[in-house]
């Protein structure tokens, strides 16, 4: 008897479940790539996996035992050790796209944002910008003042200009109007980040991954301008490339997000618009 006699090719049925197993085990360790959570999800699964493999293999049916028996208990810490993980994910599979929440009109931000920009960046004043999509930011907006305030150049320059009560923090806009100022933006985890980049860039990048919010940035310390959607950040934008961008993104309902999300996915954005790990960067202040 061969040793391959002891093993029997599946079915259709199984192909089907081997395909759905294995997409579901790359779609998982995606979502871990990069951030805090992948190390800790490694370490699991390598100390699960010897001790099981050790118990088995010598035989120690009490500690295999129990070792079975907590697998409830890990699932449980995993849920909780990758609470943001699983939040992301789910607020992303629940957007509805049908929801307009007035994006056929944000095409019109683009001209008082380009404005706004162009002055801070000018004089080396910082600013976050957030611009809401499908996925509400509710709970962010709550961190800051609510407002109610049509889009214009020149309050969002009020708004950023040093020394004024709602400078420090970041600005949201829903639909066509500004709906808070002063927010406290989550902070990106991944370790993968550059060390120069400040606590701006920083929480920039930490809403995207919340959200499909799109956010602009201008550095503090260099006045230099970045874009940031889906976790990922393009840097030193001059004026005409900041102004296709957020004509592309804010132009439609999806268009312009799905075409940034391809461009930096298949490196079509040349490196040095993205998020570099060279200690050659100019450090940009948050």
């Amino acid at each position: 008897m061969q040793w391959t006699d002891a093993f029997e090719l599946p079915d259709v049925l199984g192909w089907i479940e081997i395909f759905i197993l294995a997409s579901l085990f790359y779609f998982i360790f995606r979502l871990f790539k990069g951030t805090r959570g992948s190390s800790i999800l490694t370490g699991l699964i390598i100390l699960f996996a010897v001790l099981y493999g050790v118990t088995s293999v010598s035989h120690l049916d009490v500690l295999n035992w129990i070792l079975s028996k907590l697998m409830l208990y890990i699932s449980l810490a995993v849920v909780v050790i990758f609470q943001p993980e699983i939040r992301r994910v789910l607020a992303r599979l629940g957007r509805q796209p049908w929801r307009n929440n007035g994006m056929s009109t944000q095409k019109n931000l683009v001209e008082p944002l380009l404005q706004c920009v162009k002055l801070l960046s000018k004089r080396k004043i910082g600013a976050l910008i957030a611009i809401e999509r499908e996925i509400g930011t509710r709970a962010i907006q709550d961190t800051g003042t609510k407002m109610n305030s049509v889009v214009s150049a020149e309050l969002l320059s009020t708004i950023f200009f040093p020394h004024t009560p709602l400078h420090d923090g970041g600005v949201i806009i829903s639909g066509d109007r500004i709906c808070a100022a002063g927010c406290l933006f989550p902070l990106s985890q991944k370790e993968e980040l550059s060390k120069m980049l400040g606590t701006r860039h920083r929480a920039a990048i930490g809403i995207t991954e919340e959200t499909d919010a799109v956010v602009i940035v201008v550095s503090e310390e260099t006045g230099a301008i970045s874009v940031a959607y889906n976790g990922r950040l393009r840097r030193g934008l001059g004026e005409e490339k900041l102004h296709r961008v957020l004509s592309s993104m804010l132009r439609r309902e999806r268009t312009g997000l799905s075409r940034f999300r391809e461009k930096i996915q298949t490196g079509e954005a040349p490196l040095s618009e993205t998020v570099l790990m060279s200690v050659n960067e100019d450090q940009d202040e948050g």
